[in-house]
């Protein structure tokens, strides 16, 4: 389990994924809330995205760094170590109100700081600069988890400024990371399917969504009602649609582990474009935007990209069994039912309730169809050479 860092991690993330939603839900319909020094909902968005999503992007990166540095993995106690870090900061945040938020906040930000520590060695031991935004990526998530301890120390009022930053974080990465396996990907698998019909190559709308996206993304962290950031958040939404659209994806239809990819930044775009036309005209709930973000982008991206990698550096063949078809079709069921949710009246609650279950299962779904892959040694062989390794994020293109 310890011999790479994507099989714990994407065990663990997906384990918190499956789990945390139904404390949260819990407390949404009166019953009893998590013992935590956080306000159950403060504590709800803060395990989504510094518990799960912080995992995701643990085990993704300990698996790419080796390939960008050419340097061995780490593995072993180390990386047992850091595992047990992640889990001990869950179990301190989950019962802060009984150790204080204090010691809470110190073992939960360990993690993080290892994390960091880790990486940037890697980094520069391999004089791999080009990736060390990387760093700058996690110092900003470890930033965000502490803002939100803060809070719950009673120093600072900053636990929604902390989840926003943490949230866009994790966008920013999916839109730059996304922005260039998603093409990739694609082209690759078009060129043995139908190599006239290829994904266009980069160029200015490319630079353009990803300087629209970060504007609305900082303008969101410290301003989230301001009208210039609303306005730049549709602008973002635009561009990352004519971005998706110049990618070919309804010609992957045919193969969900690479549709689903399209989808999810598909789903970035639409919670942008939400952001703006939701501040600026009001027409659906605050909330509408957000789900589509975190339920709708982040969980589709990190359901695909830990399916698609669990695959590849297990020696599988690069394909999506119906069992992750219908755990893809069970995030995305979620994000709509969550979205909706406050639209239904008398029946929010029960659609919220429905959500949760969409989302814990579609990740269920993916600790029954993995578990005994990421806990056994690789396979001999991998079936498809040229992607084994997908997680080494490939140049931009020219």
């Amino acid at each position: 389990m310890f011999s790479a860092g994507f099989r714990p991690f994407f065990l663990l993330a997906a384990a918190w994924a499956a789990l945390a939603i139904p404390v949260w839900l819990c407390a949404f319909a009166g019953g009893p809330a998590p013992p935590s020094a956080f306000p159950a909902l403060v504590w709800h968005i803060h395990e989504m995205v510094f518990g799960f999503g912080f995992a995701a992007v643990a085990g993704f990166l300990l698996t790419a760094i080796p390939n960008w540095t050419g340097r061995l993995p780490l593995r072993g106690a180390p990386l047992a170590g850091l595992a047990a870090l992640w889990l001990a900061g869950r179990a301190a945040v989950l019962c802060s109100a009984y150790i204080g938020p204090v010691a809470a906040a110190i073992v939960d930000l360990a993690f993080p700081a290892a994390l960091i520590f880790v990486v940037a060695r890697e980094i520069i031991a391999g004089k791999n600069w080009r990736n060390a935004p990387m760093v700058a990526a996690l110092a900003l998530l470890g930033t965000g988890s502490l803002l939100v301890h803060l809070h719950a120390m009673d120093i600072a009022y900053t636990a929604e400024t902390g989840n926003r930053l943490g949230l866009a974080v994790l966008l920013m990465l999916i839109a730059l990371v996304g922005g260039r396996i998603v093409p990739s990907f694609t082209r690759n698998w078009l060129a043995r399917q139908r190599p006239n019909a290829l994904p266009a190559p980069g160029g200015r709308l490319d630079i353009a969504a990803l300087a629209t996206t970060f504007a609305a993304l900082a303008g969101w962290i410290a301003a989230p009602r301001s009208p210039a950031t609303l306005v730049i958040a549709l602008l973002a939404g635009i561009t990352l649609s004519l971005r998706l659209a110049r990618w070919r994806g309804l010609a992957t239809a045919r193969e969900p582990l690479l549709f689903v990819l399209h989808i999810g930044y598909g789903w970035l775009a639409l919670g942008l474009l939400l952001l703006g036309v939701n501040g600026l005209a009001g027409w659906l709930p605050g909330s509408a935007a957000l789900h589509a973000l975190s339920v709708g982008a982040v969980g589709t991206m990190i359901l695909a990209v830990m399916t698609r990698a669990t695959l590849g550096h297990t020696g599988q063949p690069l394909t999506a069994d119906r069992w992750m078809v219908l755990a893809f079709m069970l995030v995305s069921l979620a994000a709509v039912l969550r979205i909706l949710s406050p639209l239904a009246g008398d029946e929010a609650r029960s659609l919220t309730v429905l959500s949760g279950f969409a989302w814990s299962a579609a990740f269920l779904t993916f600790i029954g169809r993995f578990a005994p892959l990421l806990l056994r040694e690789r396979a001999p062989a991998p079936a498809s050479p040229k992607e084994t390794h997908f997680v080494s994020i490939p140049p931009p293109a020219r």
